[in-house]
């Protein structure tokens, strides 16, 4: 048993220690979770034009409600963690994915701006609930593989929304009724979800003994490192959302270049990210967390320098390709060590640090908007390159507390 104030983290092991055939169950079913997540949401995303101009309602009033989403995302997270510890990740990710699959059905079916604006509270509720509870059980089943695989995991959320994205142009594009359209992916949710649920795993039948860890979190506060590694991921994930929103905004305001070569940059952003997350737990399990963070984030700001000072199409392109390079591994690196700080409240932790990394995530392209009213969207880009450099130096936050069962980096 590790001492008090000691966690036990997954051990990096030889590839020849034996893993269970029901963990190895456990891993896909959780691939499946994550890519029916994705799949859901991107659905939703390339259906908003289509859903704005049913609705009636301006771009503005759009903006208002999509906050509207984001506030029930936050309240799902924070119901989830306790609701995971109490009952457990597996069910959690049951209950909440298929009620996310179902709420898909609530904006196709809006008509107005208030059903809309219910409708959009309860999809985000939902898809927040998930977040954290699809998280934990891909904490779960790393701590049993005893090597890094959760980047994996991500790559997989990054998949399931490639495929949502073609899968709903293709819909729009042949002039299938959204309600058909997404109909049809909440059934195809709800029947993944059914699939993948049998094979999670009960965290109270498979992990006892040296594998607990003393709580950090007690009586409804936040702990110091659930607090960093909140900060680290509120940072992480504001550079990552600034890159969704305005990297293809940033190319075409910078150098002129037409709508389809600006979307390049996103495009090679989204790739490098996807790829990046494949490859992030063979670096982990060698080298260990740390590495993967501070070096990712020395990759990414060198990135985002170039985004910076170049005047050149394809060295801008290739800035934002190794900043989504950079940045690929590090969340899911915060996200396994919050998951992995104690066990009697592993759930509740993530939950605060994925409240507070989502929180990042939206205020980023907000806060570069309101710089642009001042400042050019490239100079904006500083903040970005700021954040990616502090996370650089602070990269310790994600050390396993047990360093002598697991590499530091």
């Amino acid at each position: 048993m590790p001492a008090k104030g000691q966690v036990a983290l997954p051990v990096v092991v030889p590839k020849s220690v034996h893993v269970s055939a029901s963990t190895r169950r456990a891993r896909v079913a959780v691939f499946g979770i994550f890519g029916v997540n994705g799949f859901l949401f991107a659905m939703w995303v390339v259906h908003i034009p289509s859903i704005e101009r049913r609705t009636d309602i301006s771009h503005a009033t759009l903006g208002s409600l999509l906050l509207v989403l984001a506030a029930g995302a936050i309240v799902g997270m924070q119901a989830s963690g306790p609701l995971s510890d109490r009952y457990g990740s597996d069910r959690l990710v049951n209950i909440s994915g298929s009620l996310l699959a179902v709420a898909l059905l609530g904006p196709a079916l809006s008509t107005h701006m208030v059903t809309l604006g219910l409708s959009l509270f309860a999809f985000g509720m939902f898809n927040g609930s998930l977040d954290v509870s699809m998280n934990s059980q891909a904490v779960d089943v790393e701590r049993t593989y005893m090597r890094p695989i959760m980047s994996a995991f991500h790559a997989l959320f990054s998949v399931g929304g490639v495929i949502g994205s073609l899968v709903g142009a293709a819909t729009l594009a042949t002039d299938i009724p959204i309600v058909v359209s997404m109909g049809g992916s909440a059934l195809l949710g709800l029947a993944a979800v059914a699939l993948c649920r049998p094979y999670l795993l009960d965290v109270s039948n498979t992990l006892d003994g040296p594998q607990q860890a003393t709580p950090e979190v007690g009586h409804g506060r936040f702990s110091a490192r659930v607090l960093a590694l909140g900060a680290l991921a509120f940072a992480l994930l504001l550079s990552e959302g600034v890159a969704n929103d305005w990297s293809t905004l940033q190319v075409k305001e910078h150098l002129g270049a037409s709508d389809g070569t600006a979307a390049l940059a996103f495009g090679f952003f989204a790739a490098t990210m996807t790829v990046g997350r494949f490859c992030a737990d063979r670096v982990s399990g060698r080298f260990g967390p740390v590495a993967v963070v501070r070096y990712g984030n020395l990759i990414a700001a060198a990135g985002m320098l170039l985004v910076f000072v170049s005047d050149w199409l394809p060295l801008t392109l290739a800035g934002w390709a190794a900043f989504g390079l950079g940045l690929s591994g590090s969340v899911p690196q915060i996200f396994s060590s919050a998951g992995n700080l104690g066990s009697g409240a592993a759930a509740t932790n993530m939950s605060r640090v994925v409240g507070m990394g989502y929180v990042g995530f939206l205020a980023g392209p907000a806060v570069i908007g309101w710089s642009s009213h001042f400042l050019s969207l490239t100079t904006a880009m500083v903040v970005p390159l700021v954040l990616t450099s502090i996370a650089a130096a602070a990269a310790g936050v994600v050390r396993p507390r047990d360093a002598a069962t697991r590499k530091a980096g």
